[in-house]
């Protein structure tokens, strides 16, 4: 039987790159996201070419009551669950420094980025738990998709880079407390990756990296980070719970 993954916001962007990379690693996947279903099709009927079972659930996960109807609607649905990939996150709609900020940007995003994630987890956990108490064979492992940002302050979207820092920190406490059951939690860090939540700034990426941001020279892509996250998921850190892979091509590496 194949392991079935749940990745939220999982229908375009970083989101979609991972679950690319699970379907072609052998995954059933729940995608979640806001989007009607009508306008996801032609990223199930892609996904289910090469044979994974795949369905899309359409939840807030800053909503307790979405978040229990998911893992509700994912439960009837496949009956089982191997790992969650908490992607879902938004921007700053607008930039402001941190002096103009005001607070409504900053509850929502702290909402969908750290909060939905830290209790999804919670509920998935559980799950987990249940799953691996009934019987041989079962393994799973929780990956949180950060941000550079959890580190790298930008002081024109403090909101964001809080709510990143907020999600490392909560790898790691879910990282503590799930060892003990053998489910290990792990946080991705991308750095610029070029996706619609770049497009805006697209420009200045690109001269930045011109001169000479990234060591390697160029963009990531989606592809790069679900490569990472396919791997975890498959198994192949399983002494490394807690641990951070930073997906950046170097641009976080202190230089002088």
């Amino acid at each position: 039987m194949r392991r079935v993954a749940l990745v939220t916001g999982g229908t375009r962007g970083i989101g979609l790159g991972i679950a690319r990379a699970l379907a072609r690693g052998g995954f059933d996947i729940a995608l979640c996201g806001l989007r009607e279903a009508e306008e996801v099709v032609p990223v199930l009927e892609e996904l289910r070419r090469g044979g994974a079972s795949v369905d899309y659930f359409r939840a807030d996960i800053a909503l307790s009551p979405d978040r229990s109807r998911l893992l509700c609607d994912v439960r009837e649905r496949f009956s089982r669950l191997h790992v969650l990939v908490n992607n879902a996150g938004i921007a700053p709609p607008t930039r402001v420094d941190l002096l103009e900020a005001g607070e409504d940007s900053f509850e929502r995003l702290l909402r969908v980025n750290l909060q939905g994630p830290y209790f999804l987890t919670q509920g998935v956990a559980r799950w987990m738990i249940e799953q691996k108490g009934g019987g041989e064979g079962w393994s799973g492992c929780i990956v949180n998709v950060t941000s550079v940002s959890a580190t790298v302050a930008s002081t024109n979207r403090g909101e964001y880079c809080v709510s990143k820092a907020g999600l490392a920190m909560a790898s790691r406490l879910w990282a503590v407390r799930l060892a003990e059951v053998g489910i290990p939690v792990y946080e991705v860090r991308p750095g610029i990756i070029r996706t619609d939540m770049t497009a805006g700034v697209a420009e200045r990426y690109d001269r930045q990296i011109g001169e000479g941001l990234v060591p390697q020279g160029r963009w990531g892509t989606p592809e790069d980070v679900g490569r990472v996250v396919a791997a975890l998921a498959r198994g192949d850190a399983p002494y490394s719970t807690g641990a951070v892979v930073v997906v950046d091509g170097g641009l976080t590496i202190p230089r002088l």
